[in-house]
């Protein structure tokens, strides 16, 4: 991806994340971006790709915040992983805010749109090829059920947070708490 591509797509996550997908056009990702009308069409001719290219780089920063979080895992342990999440979760909710809604945003999306739902169905299944042992490293019984529960918490963190943000929120003590159940749960 090249930096004009890049740039155009943070403008569209800046577009999604502080307006929502209604406001989501070229015109507005040309306006975000400082850039002349027509290129975000140029590169982007509807609103589908637009939508695709956007959910390509929201879902490569996800992967960049896992791959922060396992690089600061040094001692795999309960207490450990759940300070790393708990630090990941509050950043995506203060400084990450943006990308967080827009991301809240185009999942909405992918609800309706089946080339979408591949894109996120991929990426799972790159998360699980990496999480899955690092959750059977903590203990996890059955790591593939624990990643879908602590994902399932993680997004309700998330969206409790940026629907009602709680000054004192620490997503540390919540997962910290429920982290045992979740390594310790059975296939439904």
């Amino acid at each position: 991806m090249d930096a004009r591509q890049q740039h155009l797509l943070d403008a569209a996550i800046t577009v999604l994340g502080t307006r929502g997908t209604r406001h989501l056009t070229h015109r507005a990702v040309d306006e975000q971006a400082a850039l002349p009308a027509g290129s975000t069409s140029n590169r982007y001719r509807t609103r589908e790709a637009l939508l695709a290219g956007v959910l390509t780089r929201i879902l490569d920063a996800e992967t960049t915040g896992w791959n922060q979080l396992a690089a600061h895992l040094d001692h795999i342990a309960p207490d450990t992983f759940a300070t790393a999440l708990g630090t990941l979760v509050h950043h995506l909710t203060t400084t990450g805010r943006t990308l967080t809604l827009a991301r809240l945003a185009i999942f909405t999306e992918a609800a309706h749109q089946p080339a979408l739902q591949q894109q996120i169905a991929h990426r799972q299944q790159d998360l699980a090829a990496w999480a899955t042992p690092l959750l059977a490293a903590l203990g996890a019984q059955h790591p593939t059920t624990a990643l879908r529960l602590l994902l399932a918490l993680i997004d309700g963190l998330l969206n409790n947070q940026l629907a009602n943000p709680d000054p004192t929120f620490d997503p540390t003590t919540t997962i910290a708490t429920v982290l045992p159940a979740i390594l310790n749960a059975q296939p439904a």
